[in-house]
């Protein structure tokens, strides 16, 4: 019951925050009512399970409020519906969260008639041809039509617009409903922030040093006595010393190499892009029989708009890519010095202590190569704390490799087949994954998170200049990866391994 009161606890921060973030700017409907519809389904199934405790839950009470609360949300937005400018969603995930482009608390400045005149010799005629401006509270829409490449525009505009400007304006370039790009003027809160602080300097950095090593060094606390937990043999009651620590060090380490790691990616390549962000920030949580990893996992926070797809393609593809290849090792290591257990009812991805590597394509291969002959079709594995590290691993590449909205998939998508159609690949996500979750029952939870992020990312200033073609290739790659970490081994496959 602890469990499920925690989880409540946190989908519902996590919730709020996502929430507030997605609606401030474009509704007037109270924030507390849009967060209440979006956890009904979470009241609802929580409620259920406290009751009923492992009761099968009635198809339409499980179904009906992820049919209806998406719908009821949609509405009481357009009840409530601001002026709309440009997509202003926020582009939060498990592991970074990024600043609006658009501020609601800063309002656009009237520009005069000289002005107006200077902007409109922004557009050169062979680049962008210019047909009308249309005022809104928070943004000057440009609309014409595209002469030009993408990238040639885009980079010609901004250059004119901040030669007549200075830095007033972020120029953001989206497709428009008619299929037609458009150019929004949105006023620049770094200006802003500047004026503000009598130090420019620190105004330009959003890091907090002491913070992060405060939360690696607890975090590394956590997952160490975690990991001396897992060392403990069931039914004996731990002392808590140097030796018993020392024990779940190496599972401590594993975890924080793996978290780090992809946080780390995401960190270098969003500064190799000239990006505003935040160190990596760990949150620990001690350890407990219903959540016995010892850390919620990290994050880090974008303070600068994605300056086109290609750099929000990178930044989100990175932390993937490189967490799970610091996860192999760890994951071939402690496999390696596991152990082979009965197969039974209560064997699963979350049981560490009867792991059943067959829920997984991935992962049963990797098993039955470090484990070789001693993994059977019909055998489980008692994981050693740094195999539990390595699934970890794997389970977190795969959630945030999910391609919906804020999450590291939803980037990918996002930047590979633009904002809109990222955002239906999301929404066909989300009822796949509560799909499968009728098969694994493990991906029950991923499935409520999912409804619970929203679904549409934010633009990238230019957002609509393509993917080049190997970038493409390693995204697809990159969603196969996901497909063979959330699938079952087929039958003809285990037939051969075993």
């Amino acid at each position: 019951m602890m469990f499920w009161l925690l989880l409540l606890g946190v989908f519902g921060i996590f919730t709020y925050y996502l929430v507030q973030r997605s609606v401030v700017g474009i509704t007037r409907t109270p924030v507390w009512i849009l967060w209440l519809v979006m956890m009904i389904p979470a009241f609802v199934m929580t409620g259920w399970i406290l009751v009923n405790g492992e009761a099968p839950i009635p198809f339409a009470l499980l179904f009906g409020p992820f049919l209806v609360c998406p719908l009821l949300y949609w509405l009481l937005i357009q009840w409530g519906r601001r002026t709309k400018v440009v997509a202003v969603e926020p582009a939060v995930s498990s592991v970074a969260s990024q600043e609006p482009v658009t501020d609601p608390k800063l309002p656009l400045r009237p520009i005069n008639r000289q002005e107006e005149a200077a902007l409109h010799t922004c557009f050169p005629w062979s680049i962008f041809y210019l047909q009308n401006v249309e005022y809104r509270p928070q943004a000057l829409i440009c609309r014409g039509q595209l002469r030009s490449s993408p990238e040639v525009a885009y980079r010609t505009i901004q250059e004119n617009i901040e030669a007549q400007f200075g830095d007033r304006f972020l120029i953001v370039f989206q497709e428009g409903l008619n299929g037609k790009p458009f150019f929004a003027l949105v006023p620049n809160p770094q200006t802003r922030t500047s004026q503000r602080s009598d130090n420019r300097a620190e105004a330009k950095s959003p890091n907090r040093p002491m913070l992060a090593i405060g939360l690696l060094l607890a975090t590394l606390f956590t997952t160490t006595l975690a990991g001396a937990m897992m060392t403990v043999t069931p039914g004996q009651t731990p002392m808590l010393n140097m030796a018993l620590l020392q024990a779940g060090l190496p599972y401590g380490i594993a975890l924080m190499s793996i978290l780090g790691v992809h946080e780390l990616a995401h960190y270098l390549t969003a500064r190799r892009y000239g990006m505003r962000v935040t160190y990596p920030y760990f949150i620990p949580v001690p350890p407990a029989d219903f959540f016995p990893i010892g850390t919620f996992g990290a994050f880090i926070s974008l303070r600068s708009p994605m300056p086109n797809r290609r750099a929000l393609f990178d930044v989100g593809i990175a932390g993937p890519l490189a967490g799970f290849m610091m996860t192999l090792p760890f994951l071939f290591w402690g496999l390696a010095h596991s152990e082979p257990t009965p197969l039974t009812d209560a064997s699963g991805l979350l049981n560490f202590s009867s792991f059943n590597p067959h829920a997984s394509l991935l992962l049963v291969l990797c098993s039955k190569l470090a484990m070789g002959s001693r993994l059977m079709a019909d055998s489980a594995i008692d994981l050693h704390p740094v195999a539990v590290a390595g699934c970890v691993g794997v389970i977190v590449t795969a959630l945030n490799l999910m391609p919906v909205g804020q999450l590291d998939g939803g980037h990918i998508i996002h930047a590979m087949f633009g904002q809109r159609v990222g955002a239906l690949i999301g929404q066909i996500a989300r009822f796949l994954a509560l799909a499968l979750s009728f098969v694994q029952q493990e991906f029950l939870l991923w499935a409520i998170l999912l409804f619970l992020i929203p679904a549409v990312d934010e633009p990238a200033l230019n957002d609509v200049s393509e993917l080049d073609n190997w970038r493409d290739g390693l995204g697809l790659l990159t969603l196969t990866l996901l497909v063979a970490i959330i699938l079952p081994i087929p039958p003809v496959l285990a037939r051969f391994l075993f």
